[in-house]
């Protein structure tokens, strides 16, 4: 007797939907799996055979055979075990209440029959939505994730017996709650403050521009200055997450099996701070059958790399195509995968070895191992960078003074209204951010006056900066208008956009005449 039972393989962030078929007959009594399977896949086998047994199933002696379809996609991971089960027993004969071609089936199967958590399950229920389904079954553990998704019943099982007495109509069990999760307010809220830093105004302004815009930043300075306190505390200012936001953000973190135990929705901006040791792979994602990496891990939050240069330099290589394309994609012989990536990039590094570059009391590093310490950072990526800011430390007056500086709440109101402005610009064409603007809608959405455009011309010529290094001043200067709340993007705007672009001594003389 032949069956059919629906279940779903993630390739990339998405689901792609996998026809489980078994097929009983007489012959040699054998358990033959096709389909371009890989290792853990073939396993299955057993663990199915052991988990019917072990549940009260009997398995003749017959020639099973199953096929996961479409045959010409590698097939990886656990989550089919459940899907092979119930096909089997469909084959021997078991009747199905259910609608099987309407209802999604996911869970790995212990030997003793019970069901095992799986990662990526949200993208897996999201794919099954999307094809019609009406009802999917997964494990007990993966029930609050899988609940996400609205428009499709989500049944949670715990054993093979549990879910033969679901699919018969012999018991019911609940549906799991679908509705819209409602936005936790108490998690947004961090233990950390820019409240918390004393002074260093020039260097907050500016990391507000970032946040308001989503766009790059370099911090350099002597160790000890407070860049790693400034970078850790950017996601505090942060506008909140929409729940489209939080949803693709959930589904990489699922796909990756990094979601809490309780599930639910993502509501924090990530921040992903790897250390320098990290492997290419690790960073952008890989490994025989591509999973996410940390810049996919990022996506919609920070991801901050501190001591910059004691990354290696493939690491940093491959962050060049990422930071301009907002995506990875991976290729392999049998399938090409695709992972999101837009993040906002924020790197810290000193400016010598030892770390107390220009006071030369204190550093003892020569000429040349500066330069050889700073050009470990290639021009390529720092070209990719909008913002680079030098972190000077605080002086003791200021340090013990009782000022008291702004709070994370009252810059993230002036983020989050600059960002509403961004939106209604945006409306309709994908766009969310002034970062993500490039050549081809540059100048619908940034108008120079002719003063502007003598002034970006004069950068041009006497900072020598590229296309793209003038692209990301007109970036950065219409953030900085948002914040203004003006439309147009006046001189001063460019001035400031200027300075924060390049921090050296052209960009001051720009700015102050000296």
């Amino acid at each position: 007797m032949f069956s059919k039972v629906k279940s779903c393989a993630v390739h990339g962030v998405d689901g792609r939907m996998i026809d489980v078929e078994a097929d009983v007959n007489d012959g040699l009594p054998v358990f033959t799996m096709v389909g371009y399977l890989s290792s853990s896949v073939r396993e299955s086998s057993e663990r199915v055979r052991t988990a019917l047994k072990n549940s009260g199933f009997h398995l003749p002696p017959k020639r099973i055979t199953i096929n996961l379809s479409p045959a010409d996609m590698r097939k990886d991971g656990s989550g089919y075990d459940l899907a092979i089960a119930t096909a089997v027993l469909l084959s021997l004969g078991v009747t199905a209440e259910l609608p099987m071609e309407q209802t999604l089936v996911l869970g790995e199967l212990s030997l003793d029959g019970s069901i095992k958590a799986i990662p990526g399950v949200l993208p897996m229920v999201i794919c099954a939505r999307e094809e019609g389904m009406t009802s999917c079954i997964v494990p007990k553990e993966n029930v609050q994730e899988a609940a996400l998704v609205q428009g499709i019943s989500v049944i949670g099982v715990s054993s093979l017996k549990e879910t033969m007495e679901y699919i018969q109509g012999i018991k019911e069990y609940e549906n799991t709650n679908v509705e819209q999760p409602a936005v936790d307010t108490s998690e947004y809220l961090y233990d950390i403050d820019f409240s918390d830093v004393v002074g260093q105004e020039s260097i907050k302004r500016g990391m507000e521009i970032a946040a308001a815009g989503f766009h790059n930043v370099l911090l350099t300075g002597a160790a000890g200055a407070g860049k790693s306190m400034l970078a850790k505390r950017l996601p505090t200012i942060l506008p909140q997450m929409s729940f489209e936001e939080s949803l693709e953000v959930t589904k990489i973190y699922s796909v990756g099996g990094m979601l809490p135990p309780e599930g639910g929705l993502i509501h924090r901006r990530p921040f992903r701070a790897p250390h320098h040791t990290i492997s290419e792979y690790a960073l952008i994602g890989g490994g025989r059958v591509p999973t996410p990496g940390e810049v996919s891990f990022a996506h919609y939050g920070v991801l901050f790399l501190d001591e910059l240069p004691e990354f290696s330099k493939p690491v940093l290589e491959v962050l060049r195509q990422p930071l301009e394309d907002r995506r990875i994609r991976i290729s392999r012989v049998q399938a090409s995968y695709e992972f999101p990536a837009d993040f906002m990039f924020v790197a810290a590094m000193n400016p010598c070895p030892c770390g107390n570059y220009p006071d030369y009391r204190r550093c003892s590093c020569t000429e040349q191992q500066i330069r050889r310490y700073q050009s470990k950072v290639s021009g390529p990526l720092l070209d990719r960078i909008d913002i680079r800011m030098e972190v000077k430390g605080v002086k003791q007056e200021v340090l013990f003074s009782k000022q008291k500086t702004e709070s994370s709440k009252t810059i993230r109101a002036r983020v989050e209204q600059a960002r509403q402005m961004q939106k209604e610009r945006f409306a309709g064409t994908g766009l969310l951010f002034n970062s993500q603007l490039d050549g081809k809608n540059l100048e619908e959405y940034i108008t120079l006056s002719e003063e502007g455009k003598r002034l970006v011309l004069q950068l041009f010529e006497e900072q020598e900066l590229s296309v793209r290094g003038v692209h990301r001043v007109l970036k950065l200067a219409r953030t900085i208008a948002d914040l203004a709340g003006s439309e147009e993007i006046e001189h001063a705007h460019l001035q400031e956009a200027a300075f924060y672009r390049n921090q050296d001594v052209f960009a001051k003389e720009v700015l102050y005449g000296n």
